[in-house]
């Protein structure tokens, strides 16, 4: 095979690891690209492990991303949701479009609420947990990528993972299987059919006591971006969705029962869903008309 068709066999594991770091769709096509021309610029007839090779390359890039979005302070710093990887769900009518690059963004169901932790490390620790946590890249070749020693990075994934078990089980990348999923997508189900209704007593006793909602509106009709929390805040905003609902449709966000808000076909929001013992612990929706013109929304709209 040439350099292009070998690239091509790990493009789906390298859009998952960029996905991981960056939390942008975009950002982590761009990183796969830079990798591509670092590879076809510097050869790789010396590599033994290609994938291993490949997986640094795009980890260096992404780390630049990531501490150059941290100089610039460009996400707001109340309220950012990550990029949702939206697609239809099995049985709604839709085809669900599910190639090599979506298992890979989505394997271990690494959800939203995932996603919003990992935004709240350092570059370093971020980077650390990422490659050594979920793709199991050994300390040396992570203390390689950030300059320092093996040492340094396993207390880097370390702190990492202490802050990942303070935000709570729901930022586990791995909790959601099998019956848990049918039951993720009841409860999502009966939030929707709760907000349609006006069913209050209905939605306080689906809400977890300490639950959670982001809203990242950008500089759309939606906003202001927010955080709220309780029960008695979010119902106050699902009273806004009431009357969105007919708008509202069952997708798959990020692998588990989400809900996509597109009147006339006009995507207007996006929500995901964290739920833990069969109540929602955490409501992030993404509402930025310019990000949500980006999403690749084609199958599960049309």
């Amino acid at each position: 095979m040439d350099d292009a068709e070998l690239f091509e066999a790990h493009r789906a594991h390298l859009r998952g690891v960029a996905y991981r770091m960056l939390g942008s769709l975009t950002e982590a096509d761009d990183a796969v690209q830079e990798t591509w021309l670092r590879m076809s610029r510097s050869g790789t007839d010396d590599v033994v492990n290609l994938r291993a090779w490949l997986t640094t390359v795009v980890s260096r890039v992404c780390l630049d991303l990531l501490r150059s979005r941290a100089a610039r302070r460009e996400d707001p710093l109340d309220v950012h949701v990550p990029d949702p990887v939206v697609r239809a769900l099995p049985g709604s009518g839709t085809v669900a479009v599910e190639g090599p690059e979506e298992r890979a963004l989505l394997a271990d169901s690494v959800g939203l609420a995932l996603l919003v932790v990992l935004d709240t490390l350092s570059p370093s620790e971020r980077l650390a947990f990422v490659l050594h946590d979920v793709f199991a890249v050994p300390f040396d070749e992570i203390g390689a990528v950030l300059d320092r020693s093996p040492g340094a990075a396993k207390q880097l994934a370390s702190r990492a993972r202490g802050r990942l078990r303070a935000a709570g089980p729901h930022a586990d990348p791995g909790r959601v299987r099998g019956a848990d999923a049918r039951h993720h997508r009841d409860v999502v189900e009966a939030f929707v059919a709760a907000s349609r209704d006006g069913d209050l007593e209905r939605l306080a006793h689906l809400l977890a006591p300490d639950v959670t909602l982001r809203a990242d509106a950008g500089a759309g009709p939606a906003g202001p971006s927010r955080t709220v929390r309780g029960p008695e805040a979010v119902i106050a905003q699902a009273r806004q969705f009431a009357t969105l609902s007919s708008a509202a449709r069952l997708v798959l966000v990020n692998g588990v029962a989400g809900v996509l808000v597109a009147p006339h076909g006009r995507p207007f929001a996006v929500l995901g869903f964290t739920v833990d013992d069969g109540r929602v612990t955490e409501i992030d929706i993404l509402a930025d008309p310019e990000r949500l013109a980006r999403l690749d929304l084609a199958d599960v709209l049309g």
